[in-house]
């Protein structure tokens, strides 16, 4: 194979040396049951009454307060590294791809298609290693739809990320936070 590289002389990327086996996100067999249980109770169309997912994501180890909404078709790569609060609402379809700690604040939302990524690739270098960093929504917080929060994002108090939009980097408190990547558009206002 012919390596090219980069305008400024690196080598370039070589997939064929990928290597990710430093990351154990859990035990293989609770992996596997999880794959095979999820589609049935969480990731569904299936009409799964919410306290039997809140029971099944508790099952898994998933640390969840009360009230949790859950709406079908959700996505959790793996609920024991999965912390939400109370009165939570996720949305239809959401993913949430937790390679590394997820947590959710109470009385946040989480609208329908939303990706909260947690993982990521190192283009930078040869090997495009990949590097996992929590994700973290405090109180309050409202996620639009089909918006992305990336890899190692804190989303602060009550904070705004608007439909469609991409958190390249953490939100301040009360913000309102609009595109890709998502910048600042104004101070939300509580009533």
């Amino acid at each position: 194979m012919e390596k090219t590289s980069w305008p400024n002389g690196r080598a370039s990327t070589d997939l064929s040396v990928y290597d990710n086996s430093w990351w154990k996100p859990g035990p293989k067999w609770k992996i596997i049951l999880w794959f095979l249980v999820s589609p049935v109770f969480i990731n569904t169309y299936l009409p799964v009454p919410m306290a039997l997912k809140r029971l099944v994501l508790r099952l898994f180890g998933a640390k969840i307060g009360v009230g949790l909404a859950i709406k079908p078709g959700v996505n959790i790569k793996f609920p024991w590294l999965l912390t939400i609060g109370n009165y939570v609402w996720i949305g239809e379809k959401v993913w949430i791809d937790n390679l590394t700690e997820v947590t959710i604040g109470d009385h946040a939302c989480i609208s329908q298609g939303a990706l909260l990524e947690t993982g990521n690739h190192n283009y930078r270098i040869r090997t495009f290693d990949l590097f996992v960093k929590p994700i973290h929504l405090e109180n309050g917080v409202w996620i639009g739809a089909n918006s992305v929060v990336c890899p190692g994002v804190t989303c602060h108090s009550h904070s705004i990320l608007t439909a469609g939009s991409v958190a390249t980097r953490s939100l301040d408190a009360y913000g309102i936070y609009q595109g890709n990547p998502a910048v600042w558009v104004k101070t939300r206002e509580i009533a």
